[in-house]
């Protein structure tokens, strides 16, 4: 079942003047985000977090899915793409996984800690290390 949904807040990352449609983008739970407990953030390969799935009736557009209405449709991530760039909005869709089918790999993460070491979170995982070059 293909489901549509409102990129949001993409002016707070990297704007939207890069997004082309076809681009592929990842959806993933923020249930600590303080804001807004139904929060899903969009993330883009090689670039991070780009935005949120719009949550309110101010920034959803027309009949898309709200994060709201989105959140128990979906695991803690799911794939999606976009469809349409507005001033208002980035329309994206995204197909409900089918049964047994597994997430998609958690984004990488690389941080650096107080010492200078690199922190890598991928896939649940973490490793600190010293960076090699």
């Amino acid at each position: 079942m293909k489901i549509w949904f409102t990129l949001t807040g993409t002016n707070h990352y990297y704007g939207h003047d890069f997004l082309e449609k076809g681009m592929k983008i990842r959806l993933e739970k923020e249930p600590d985000n303080r804001h807004d407990h139904e929060a899903i953030r969009v993330l883009l390969d090689g670039v991070g977090h780009i935005g949120y799935v719009a949550n309110s009736p101010w920034t959803v557009i027309g009949e898309s899915y709200s994060a709201g209405r989105l959140y128990d449709k979906i695991g803690d991530t799911a794939k999606g793409k976009v469809k349409l760039i507005t001033d208002r909005g980035v329309l994206c869709s995204l197909k409900l996984k089918t049964e047994g089918e597994p997430d998609p790999p958690a984004p990488e993460k690389t941080e650096k800690t107080e010492g200078g070491e690199e922190t890598t979170t991928a896939g649940g995982g973490n490793f600190v290390g010293s960076a090699v070059s």
